[in-house]
C-alpha cells in the first residue's frame, strides 16, 4: 500500500504528519526490564496507556486498518520525547506492528527524526514484536528485523510461547532478545512441563546468541528458578509495577 511521506513536526505535540486522521490522544507508562547480574535496569518498556493512565486496551482498542499506521509512528515519538524527556538512560523498547511497516527503511525516518530533536540515542532503541500479531507474511517480519538490526536497533520478540510461537523467524533472523511469555513462567517453579519448554528456550537463544528476558514474575520462586537456569534480564511485578509517565526504581529481592 502507498502511504505520504513520513515528516516529523515538533510543533504538533511530539506528532507527525503521519498523524493526521487519528482522533485519539494517548500517553505511556514505563516498566523496567532489569538486570540481575548487577542490579541494574537494562531497559524500560513503553506500555501504552490514557492520558489519565487508562488501561491500554482503552487505546488500542481503537486501532484498525485506517489509523494502524498513524498510530504505530505517532507511538514511536511520543515513547522517543517521553524517555528524553525523563531523562532515561537505559535502553527504550517501544512495541511495533508489523503489519503498519510497509518498508522498514522508509517508516523508520519518523522514529530518527524525533531522536535527533530530543537527543535520544538511536542505539539505545529496541524494537518489540508481540508475538501474537496476526501476520500476512513471515518474509515481511524477517526483513523488517534485518532492516532494524542492520540500522543499529536492537530486536524482540514478545510474548514467546503464547500460543502463536513463530520458529520459522527464529531460524531466517533471531531477534537480540527472546521474551518469554507469561503463560509459561506462572508457578515454574513447580511446572516440570514448563520447565522442560523453558529450558529448550534457554538453549536455542544461547545456541543463536540471543538473551532471553523472563517477563511477568511475579513470586520469588519463579524468580529463584529462572535465575538459577542462567536468566538475567526480568520483568514483572516482583521487581516494579509500570509507572505513569514515570521511570520507576525496580525492587532486587534477595534470593541468597
Amino acid at each position: 500500500m502507498q502511504r505520504p511521506d513520513v515528516l516529523f513536526d515538533e510543533t504538533h505535540c511530539g506528532q507527525c504528519a503521519c498523524g493526521e486522521g487519528l482522533d485519539f490522544q494517548f500517553s505511556f507508562a514505563f516498566q523496567p526490564i532489569v538486570d540481575v547480574s548487577d542490579n541494574t535496569v537494562y531497559a524500560y518498556e513503553a506500555l501504552v496507556r490514557g492520558l489519565q493512565g487508562e488501561s491500554a486496551w482503552s487505546i488500542l482498542s481503537r486501532v484498525n486498518e485506517q489509523n494502524r499506521y498513524s498510530f504505530d509512528q505517532i507511538c514511536r515519538v511520543k515513547a522517543v520525547k517521553l524517555a528524553a524527556k525523563l531523562g532515561m538512560d537505559a535502553m527504550l523498547s517501544i512495541n511495533f506492528m508489523p503489519n503498519a511497516v510497509y518498508q522498514a527503511e522508509y517508516c523508520i525516518r519518523t522514529t530518527l527524526a524525533a531522536a535527533q530533536t530530543y537527543n535520544f540515542d538511536t542505539r539505545k532503541i529496541i524494537f518489540e514484536l508481540t508475538e501474537g500479531e496476526d501476520l500476512s507474511s513471515i518474509d515481511h517480519l524477517v526483513s523488517i528485523i534485518k532492516a532494524y538490526q542492520g540500522m543499529g536497533f536492537s530486536t524482540a520478540i514478545d510474548d514467546f510461547g503464547a500460543g502463536f510461537s513463530r520458529f520459522n523467524i527464529m531460524t531466517a533472523s533471531p531477534p537480540d532478545l527472546l521474551k518469554i511469555d507469561m503463560g509459561l513462567i506462572r508457578d515454574i517453579d513447580r511446572k516440570p512441563n514448563k520447565q522442560a519448554v523453558v529450558n529448550g528456550i534457554i538453549t536455542m537463544m544461547t545456541e543463536l546468541g540471543g538473551r532471553i528476558v523472563a517477563e511477568g514474575v511475579e513470586t520469588v520462586e519463579e524468580y529463584a528458578w529462572l535465575k538459577g537456569r542462567g536468566i538475567r534480564l526480568f520483568q514483572g511485578y516482583l521487581f516494579a509495577r509500570p509507572g505513569f509517565e514515570t521511570l520507576p526504581e525496580p525492587h532486587f529481592p534477595d534470593i541468597g
